[in-house]
């Protein structure tokens, strides 16, 4: 009991060092500043799943009283103000990216229909804008039934089908994207920023000089190394507490559905796993650029492959499995649980227990690299 007692005290104190060390580093803290304030913001406010202000040109061929009313209903702010444009700027303005999407309407279109034939409209779409060409062809294509079957003063056949579909959209009901781009962003910060800041630290006392000073010191790797974890993680969350309250749901008025407590509790657990992640990245690296191009690969992957961008299971078998090793899966199916549908603890224990056991399988190996480091600094 005695040694662990001291265990724990100089755990205490050498985490206090890690403090006022990034307390001394205004490169970190600024990055620590930027990630969970701007870049929450711009992420929330700049990136968009749904189509916003999407630029269309309109080619009437028929100059006819249908063709304006199909121009007109392209309102905002799914659409910019369509531009009318000749039928031969269609190629250059595509290829410029002036518009995403380029309606033509042909010649007779309003005679054709009158008469019961069917004619052939165009729709030129810009599809590297993957999101806005997939929901806006979709839109543009509901807008041209619409108006068709009003024009001629029949129901169209989304009225008069058999069934009535009632949509009910639950946890985010405006289906609005800033709504689950914020707190994904969050979440992604704490994966990058618990490794840079941990495996920082560790390459920092290297390059310092420092590491020579706790080497003479009556303490240990794995003191070592937890001070570094419980220290930049209390600072992590920290931020992340500062950051889901003022940021998400006070300027952005994103409605948090569960325990903040909760998910707070969840991301200290998840800290302990992706610190012993940096560490062990750490090991491995004999300077600050080898680490970061080490680190950017590691944790680009978690975040792009989390489910925090796309779900997991419209990714192929081989990766909805093999990201299941990776912590920041568990962590992201569970925020989205607490945060947006208000799970409680019986519901996300079991990914909890998961990130717990890959947290402590890195910190093992971390200590092993970690020891063979200090041996070879000594």
């Amino acid at each position: 009991m005695r040694g662990f007692r001291l265990w724990l005290g100089n755990v205490y104190r050498l985490g206090l060092k890690e403090i006022a060390a990034l307390g001394r580093d205004p490169v970190l803290l600024g990055l620590m500043v930027f990630a969970f304030t701007i870049s929450v913001y711009t992420v929330a406010h700049g990136v968009r799943t749904e189509v916003r202000n999407a630029a269309i040109a309109v080619v009437d061929g028929d100059g006819s009283q249908l063709s304006r009313r199909i121009i007109e209903a392209l309102q905002p702010p799914y659409f910019l103000p369509p531009q009318e444009i000749d039928r031969s700027e269609i190629d250059a303005g595509l290829d410029r990216a002036l518009f995403t999407f380029v309606l033509d309407l042909p010649p007779g279109m309003e005679s054709d229909l009158l008469a019961g034939r069917r004619p052939v409209i165009g729709l030129s779409v810009d599809a590297t804008a993957m999101t806005q060409a997939g929901i806006g062809t979709r839109y543009v294509n509901e807008i041209i039934t619409r108006e068709s079957y009003r024009f001629l003063g029949t129901q169209s056949p989304f009225e008069t089908a058999p069934v009535e579909v009632v949509i009910r959209a639950y946890f985010n009901p405006n289906l609005d994207s800033a709504s689950f781009m914020a707190v994904m962003q969050v979440v992604q910060n704490v994966t990058i920023l618990s490794i840079i800041l941990v495996g920082a630290a560790v390459i920092r006392e290297r390059e310092r000089g420092t590491i020579e000073h706790l080497l003479v010191m009556p303490v240990t790797a794995s003191e070592i190394a937890a001070a570094k974890i419980w220290a930049n993680g209390l600072v992590i969350l920290f931020g992340v507490a500062l950051s889901l309250h003022f940021v998400v749901n006070l300027l952005l008025g994103v409605p948090v559905a569960g325990s903040k407590l909760l998910f707070l509790g969840s991301a200290a657990i998840y800290l302990f796993a992706t610190t012993a992640l940096g560490i062990l990245l750490a090991t491995f690296a004999n300077s600050m650029p080898q680490f970061g191009l080490m680190a950017i690969p590691c944790f680009v992957v978690m975040n792009l492959l989390s489910g925090s961008t796309t779900p997991v299971e419209s990714m192929p078998t081989f990766f909805q499995v093999a990201m299941k090793i990776l912590p920041s899966t568990h962590f992201v199916s569970l925020s989205q649980g607490v945060l947006y549908r208000g799970a409680g603890f019986d519901i996300i224990w079991p990914q909890l227990a998961i990130i717990a056991v890959q947290g402590a399988v890195f910190l093992a190996v971390a200590l092993s690299r970690f020891k063979v480091m200090l041996a070879r600094q000594a």
